[in-house]
């Protein structure tokens, strides 16, 4: 079964600083109907004006992926780390016992467009920790290419769930397929352009939820930047 999430239903609020849709219940906005998918928690989408941004917060006992689409973002932790993460960069943070970090635009001139991605550990009280990876273009051109995993296999960032997250920059005409093995479910977010999945046509910001195995058939007429969760 497909279940649809139109990003016109989304969360939205504007801070002027910050124009952010959330897919699931997150801060302020509250909807009991959209409270996560599986481990799936939250998926914002974050545009951050030029010299702003989140300034020092915790967290506890979340994986937490960070996703950017176009410009940067400026990374500290308590750990130690400090970094810019630009469009092909995936940050994996394990906040487990406790972490503290910022987020910061550093441009002077260009807005933020990123994916903040929350997913419920397989466990609490992990130690923190932090990973960054490239993936560049070319392995995530009109193919699937696994970017996060509970294994780290093929390259992925490590996430402490069973997840599997791909990641497929679509040419107009692409046409990709993907089997959802029995007992596992599925969640399909467009980053960007416009999609169809299995006869529903989908557009930025949408979400789909598969709640039983079923083979997925994603095209694009016009070209598309999409996430694919496989979850428990």
């Amino acid at each position: 079964m497909i279940r649809l999430r139109l990003g016109s239903d989304r969360g939205h609020a504007n801070h002027g600083w910050l124009d952010t849709y959330h897919t699931f219940s997150f801060a302020n906005y509250y909807d009991p109907e959209h409270m996560g998918f599986r481990a799936l928690r939250v998926i914002n989408e974050d545009r951050v004006h030029p010299g702003r941004g989140f300034g020092a917060h915790g967290h506890r006992d979340m994986e937490i992926i960070t996703y950017v689409l176009e410009g940067a973002l400026e990374h500290k932790d308590s750990l130690g780390n400090g970094a810019i993460i630009t469009p092909g960069e995936v940050q994996r943070m394990s906040a487990g016992t406790g972490i503290v970090h910022s987020e910061f635009n550093p441009s002077k001139t260009d807005l933020v467009h990123l994916l903040q991605i929350w997913i419920l550990p397989n466990q609490q009280g992990l130690e923190p920790s932090y990973e960054q990876r490239m993936f560049p273009l070319a392995e995530r051109q009109s193919q699937l290419r696994l970017i996060a995993a509970s294994d780290a296999r093929d390259g992925a960032v490590k996430i402490h769930q069973d997840v599997d997250l791909y990641s497929s920059v679509l040419k107009a005409g692409d046409r990709l397929s993907y089997q959802l093995q029995r007992n596992r479910y599925g969640w399909l977010q467009v980053a960007r352009g416009t999609v169809n999945l299995n006869g529903h046509a989908l557009q930025a910001g949408d979400g789909v939820a598969i709640n039983e195995a079923e083979l997925l058939k994603i095209s694009t007429d016009s070209g598309a930047e999409i996430l694919l969760f496989d979850l428990a």
